[in-house]
């Protein structure tokens, strides 16, 4: 069992991103989805690194990435296919039921939900037209077609707001954690 420090994952996310970004855009052949399936890959791997038993992560991760590009490619399919038959259905939320994870210790869940907690104000403090969008794709776990559906917007528009409140975000948490290291 591997216990990783934040410091020691940020340098296998650095190490690795190029990697699960160029295994996620062959897939996905989106360079915004694939951006969001690396971040879900590394948000995976960080959940289940201390877990992980091998001593090479590249194989891991890649393993890790294909799987989301894949997950996601069915999911795809089959939301246009369920959007044929029915609107009210959506299969990506029916599959992204989450399930608690008994093996984490106490300490690792009261980190994961502070660290949540924070991200989360982060998110509730965001301008629009940022704040709706994140607070739907990220809190909520809406998919793209469903979050321009409920705002009444062009989906190449909500791609381009989620990719920008993404880039928003990822320096709002640097700073906050670069705060906390200090």
């Amino acid at each position: 069992m591997l216990c990783m420090t934040q410091r020691e994952f940020s340098q296998f996310v650095t190490q690795y991103e190029k990697l699960v970004f160029t295994i996620c855009y062959q897939f996905v052949k989106d360079y915004h989805e694939a951006q969001n399936l690396s971040q879900e890959t590394f948000l995976s791997a960080y959940r289940h690194i201390d877990s992980y038993q091998g001593d090479n992560y590249k194989p891991w991760i890649a393993r890790i990435a294909t799987n989301k590009a894949k997950d996601y490619l069915n999911s795809a399919y089959s939301r246009r296919v369920m959007l044929a038959a029915t609107e009210d259905d959506s299969v990506e939320a029916m599959a992204s039921i989450k399930q608690a994870d008994s093996s984490q210790q106490p300490d690792e869940l009261y980190i994961s939900r502070e660290s949540s907690g924070r991200i989360e104000q982060i998110i509730y403090s965001m301008k629009e037209p940022y704040r709706e969008v994140c607070i739907l794709r990220f809190l909520k776990e809406k998919d793209i077609p469903e979050i321009a559906v409920i705002l009444g917007r062009p989906k190449k528009t909500v791609e381009t707001q989620l990719y920008r409140a993404r880039t928003i975000l990822q320096k709002q948490i640097k700073e906050v954690y670069d705060y906390e290291k200090k």
